[in-house]
């Protein structure tokens, strides 16, 4: 399994403890060094993922995004440079629901450096391209932190059906494989089985859950915080209802809860996160849009992005509303959730 974290302990009257960091390319493993006599502990060592580990994720990114990267792959096979392929170009990053802004944004970059540097076969504009689209989605790439504060204070959102509250399981079960305590506020009031949900997670996880039977779910998200400053709690993720932008009494009830958080700690919510569903394509982007415009988010999780055939979403995001996505997921196991780095979707994507 993959780990996201490293730890570095607190010695007593030190410091706050550096963030611990989620490595946008992990560094290679280091031998654990044993802890000198009366002196504090080392470090932790870094625990990263293998190469067999490493090479399976690309392995089952490419194969999660694969219809989408064949409709874009197969257009630089044996192909001439003309206007037919820029057109075929255009056509399939627009399936690939990219966006008209971010796919005129590439084809004018394409043109240009294939024309600057005399670009002559097929295979060096697929290369040129795949330069421009890290280039893109590089400043979506962002490292998820840990440590900052105590508790780390996690306001999660999204509609009904994005996998939230999966999500939010998978990422405690990461948290807790690197000494990070956990409590979860069963904010999700709005549908019937979201508390049971939760529930079940938190039985598997071994992860205490804080819900009302029929409670307002800013009072549950109070309590959870208070909970967790009472018992030295490292994260609290605040589960809240599943809604559409459309359902304006629902996002109004979002922003209260996000007031009340701030109340029970001064600065909270420290993470506010957006679960989308990378199947939906451009309703993603526009549920971007909406929830950013109503609470600021700070992070993305992308979902479902096996089988997807709208890859391209992450590039209208990248020029749209550019908010950072910390994590994608390609499956329903844990390791299947892992941080986005820009190089290795691109490399998903176009091979």
């Amino acid at each position: 399994m993959f780990s996201f974290f490293k730890k570095k302990p607190i010695a007593p009257e030190a410091a706050p403890a550096e963030p611990l960091v989620l490595p946008a390319t992990p560094p290679a493993p280091q031998p654990a060094a044993a802890p000198l006599s009366g002196a504090p502990a080392e470090l932790v060592p870094v625990i990263v993922a293998a190469e067999p580990e490493k090479k399976s994720w690309m392995t089952r990114l490419k194969a999660g995004l694969s219809k989408t990267s064949n409709t874009l792959s197969v257009l630089f096979v044996g192909a001439k440079i003309d206007d037919a392929l820029y057109e075929e170009l255009e056509a399939a990053l627009l399936m690939s629901d990219a966006g008209i802004d971010a796919t005129e944004f590439l084809l004018t970059e394409l043109k240009k450096k294939v024309k600057e540097d005399k670009l002559l076969d097929a295979a060096a504009v697929k290369a040129a391209l795949k330069v421009l689209l890290i280039e893109l989605l590089s400043p979506l790439e962002k490292r998820f932190e840990l440590g900052r504060h105590k508790p780390l204070v996690m306001m999660i959102s999204g509609v009904n059906g994005a996998g939230k509250t999966t999500t939010i399981g998978k990422l405690a079960k990461h948290m807790q494989s690197n000494n990070q305590s956990v409590l979860l506020a069963a904010g999700d009031t709005f549908r019937a089985a979201a508390r049971e949900q939760l529930m079940v997670w938190g039985e598997r996880n071994n992860v205490t859950v804080i819900s009302q039977e029929s409670g307002d779910p800013a009072a549950v998200a109070y309590d959870s915080v208070q909970s967790a400053k009472a018992r030295g709690i490292d994260v609290v993720m605040v589960d809240t209802a599943g809604r559409l932008p459309t359902q304006l009494h629902l996002m109004e009830e979002l922003k209260k809860i996000k007031r009340v958080i701030g109340k029970g700690m001064e600065g909270a919510p420290h993470e506010t996160l957006l679960v989308i569903d990378g199947n939906t394509g451009q309703n993603a982007l526009t549920q971007v849009k909406a929830f950013d415009d109503a609470l600021q988010l700070s992070g993305l999780v992308i979902t479902k992005l096996d089988g997807t055939a709208k890859g391209g979403v992450l590039a209208a995001i990248a020029r749209v509303r550019p908010v950072p996505v910390y994590f994608i997921g390609i499956g329903e196991k844990i390791e299947d959730l892992q941080p986005f780095v820009a190089a290795e979707f691109v490399e998903a994507l176009l091979g």
